[in-house]
């Protein structure tokens, strides 16, 4: 049972969105209520497939039964077991939440909604599993297509901000197909195992050299790596409530995994100590993208902006990661600790964000005055994963910024050191504005307000929001505790990285 598992979590949910797009037009109610079954059961799979992983080793299964590299192969390890169930536990999160803001924000498009969360979280799971690079792209695109269509499902502005991710989407998948087409000219197959084998025999060539750029080039546009990141702000922003939450929360962290898959089980520690020079500019370029996205954020009015370019500097403490993992002892530890910590707490805040302007219709930090008293539970939310993601102890923020640095400074890189306390001091700055405005400045703006009577959002919106807002602290706890030091230690070691490589 546990080998299908994989195969499982993948089709149950595009089973599900099936259904929906034939019965979900009649029936209103039906769409959430699949989607929260088949959501069930992939978190159900994905909690199993961590346990098997943590008591048995790998899990391999070939589709159709061909075996690999003929086949395609699905190959779950440390890595991409814990990625099954971030992905599955925020899908099933955001749901949750989404079922009033989609009630609202898009009444007559519910079962339309529902049909293209399900392809996307499909997509995103398959992802995770798949072992096989091409197999790789085409999920890409069905997670990318229906995050597409889920952007501009919106409509006015939000179909503009939908089309814009759709032509720069499509140009980050081509450059990553290029790269794809690169190495199998280069090697004759497309299995991550098998090319692992073949590779270290031509790192040499430029082929390999030009497929790797290809290839981050590809998804340093998917995850909105600084310069890379056009298409992001428009779409965080004008985005449904439900879409700018799952978007920011579990699509930008799987295509940071699908990145880091390739970096080091395709091109291996080998090829990274072969062309060092070219992970020296990615970590500068991870660099600027802190500094810069924590600039723009200062900068911006409207809250869910605001977020966005929060996100882009956050994307670039896990690309800073990965580009130090082949120079410390800590090796990957700290780029799966940020892409944790920053999913749960960049939920949270997007949660509440979007509880403001579901209740009053408020997304302007200018207007948030007097918003404490009136929803003092969202409102608390934002405030707890501000902190933590600022960086206060014992927050998860904190254990990733602490890692990140510890790791720069094995590494011998001390101006990331000074990068990071930058971006923090930066992170205070307009995180603080926010706290101001909401607890401490008068009623000044015409749409401030006044009233004191609490106007809270209902149930299913309030508790996803301070279950993620309390966990952006207890998963810092049980970080800092050494509850997840083995699992890392075996992650590491599986890529040749961190302490006794």
């Amino acid at each position: 049972m546990e080998q299908e598992l994989p195969v499982i979590i993948v089709v149950v949910p595009l089973i599900a969105s099936f259904v929906i797009s034939f019965t979900g037009w009649w029936n209103k109610r039906l769409p959430f209520f699949l989607s929260l079954t088949a959501l069930t059961v992939c978190l159900a799979g994905s909690g199993l497939i961590f346990n098997t992983i943590l008591n048995q080793g790998s899990i391999q299964y070939q589709i159709g039964g061909w075996l690999p590299p003929w086949g395609i192969e699905y190959k779950i390890d440390n890595l991409n077991a814990f990625m099954l169930v971030l992905i599955s536990f925020l899908g099933f999160i955001t749901a949750i939440y989404a079922k009033k803001t989609v009630e609202k924000e898009l009444p007559d498009r519910i079962f339309l909604f529902w049909c293209l969360y399900l392809l996307l979280i499909t997509g995103l799971l398959g992802i995770a599993v798949t072992g096989d690079l091409f197999n790789l792209f085409v999920l890409l695109e069905v997670a990318s297509l229906a995050g597409y269509a889920l952007v501009a499902v919106g409509g006015k502005t939000a179909t503009v901000a939908g089309f814009r991710y759709l032509i720069i989407g499509t140009i980050g998948a081509s450059f990553y197909l290029l790269g794809v087409g690169y190495l199998y000219i280069a090697t004759g197959t497309l299995n991550m195992g098998d090319l692992a084998q073949l590779l270290p025999a031509i790192y040499e060539s430029r082929v390999v050299t030009t497929s790797f750029v290809f290839i981050f080039i590809g998804f340093s546009i998917k995850i909105a790596l600084f310069p890379l990141h056009a298409w992001q702000p428009d779409a965080y922003t004008h985005a449904p409530s439900a879409v700018s939450i799952i978007i920011s929360t579990a699509v930008a962290k799987t295509f940071a995994y699908a990145l880091i898959r390739i970096i080091f089980s395709v091109y291996t520690i080998n090829f990274i100590k072969t062309v060092s020079p070219v992970f020296d500019v990615i970590c500068w370029l991870a660099a600027i993208a802190i500094i810069v996205g924590s600039v723009y954020a200062i900068v911006q009015d409207n809250l869910k902006r605001m977020l966005a370019y929060s996100s882009i500097s956050n994307v670039g403490y896990i690309v800073l990661g990965v580009g130090l993992a082949a120079s410390n002892s800590l090796g990957l530890t700290p780029v799966v600790m940020h892409i944790v910590n920053h999913a749960i707490i960049k939920g949270a805040l997007f949660m509440a964000a979007c509880g403001f302007i579901y209740k009053f219709n408020l997304d302007n930090i200018n207007d948030f005055s007097g918003l404490s008293r009136k929803m003092p539970y969202t409102a608390l939310v934002l405030i707890i994963a501000s902190l933590s993601m600022i960086g206060l102890p014992p927050g998860a923020g904190f254990v990733s910024k602490w890692y990140l640095i510890l790791a720069a400074i094995d590494a011998g890189q001390y101006p990331f050191v000074a990068v990071i306390f930058i971006s923090t001091l930066l992170m205070l700055v307009y995180f603080w504005r926010i706290i101001e405005t909401m607890y401490i400045k008068h009623e000044d703006s015409e749409k401030s307000l006044k009233s004191e009577s609490i106007q809270e959002v209902n149930m299913s919106m309030k508790i996803p929001g301070v279950c993620l807002a309390a966990l952006s602290f207890i998963i810092g706890l049980a970080w800092m505790s050494g509850f997840f030091d083995s699992f890392l230690n075996t992650l590491n070691l599986s890529f040749q990285l961190g302490v006794g490589q």
